[in-house]
């Protein structure tokens, strides 16, 4: 189940969504297939220590962070995946694995990556592995008021088009999602 605070945040802010109960998924390939919806409408936060800083890195679900391209656009000299046991503690309504894009509400600073910003609507885990949500991309922007950068590897190169080939690229982020 999406946790209270969570949808009591977005309703606060006037922000519209829907739930999506599902079959319990615990990675980002697992839940775009129970919705069986394209990987690039399913994005997954990655949690990336910046410095010392933590990060919520928000990335189609299919696709992997290029820390490279994290230390380069946030200017710091090192970016890593962080470790459960670094972020734990700052989601503790969320089942590990299954946190949110929502910065504001607990207490992170958030990144994107722009190709998330071309989609009308996006699907989020919301603290839940049986549950997402879905809401405008632009209203998630208005509320976080994310970094908006590239912050993936390219994809693999596929012969379906430049929408699938999210679908082809590694999850292997590090970091379930």
């Amino acid at each position: 189940m999406i946790p209270i605070a969570i949808q009591q945040y977005l309703r606060r802010h006037r922000v519209p969504f829907e739930r999506y109960a599902h079959a319990r998924a615990v990675t980002a390939t697992e839940l775009v297939d129970v919705l069986n919806v394209p990987g690039w409408r399913v994005a997954k936060s990655v949690i990336v220590k910046a410095n010392r800083q933590p990060w919520i890195v928000v990335v189609p679900a299919l696709t992997t962070v290029d820390l490279r391209q994290v230390r380069d656009t946030l200017g710091v000299h090192t970016a890593r995946l962080a470790a459960e046991s670094e972020f734990v503690d700052h989601f503790p309504d969320c089942e590990v694995g299954a946190e949110p894009p929502f910065g504001e509400l607990y207490g992170l600073p958030v990144a994107v990556d722009e190709s998330l910003s071309l989609n009308e609507r996006v699907l989020f885990r919301a603290g839940s592995h049986e549950e997402a949500l879905e809401l405008r991309f632009q209203d998630f922007a208005r509320l976080e008021w994310p970094l908006v950068a590239s912050f993936i590897q390219p994809p693999v190169s596929s012969e379906r088009g430049s929408q699938d080939s999210y679908s082809s690229s590694m999850e292997g982020s590090g970091a379930s999602a």
